[in-house]
């Protein structure tokens, strides 16, 4: 018994483009742009000193 070819991609060509495509598409986001982080404000860069920040604090100490 023979099995003949269908016309159209197969899932093992599929998995073929698919193992290909992902690292292209990751290369070519890089090297489009380049994002830069916004920087923030001094004062918003730390935590706040309230009574559960401080308990949260102490209780990861060991």
């Amino acid at each position: 018994m023979s099995k003949t070819r269908e016309e159209g991609a197969t899932r093992r060509d599929f998995l073929k483009l698919a193992g290909t495509a992902a690292p292209a598409a990751v290369a070519a986001a890089t090297l489009t742009g380049q994002a830069e982080a916004a920087e923030l404000p001094a004062d918003e860069t730390r935590i706040q000193d309230t009574a559960h920040t401080r308990a949260y604090i102490e209780s990861t100490r060991f």
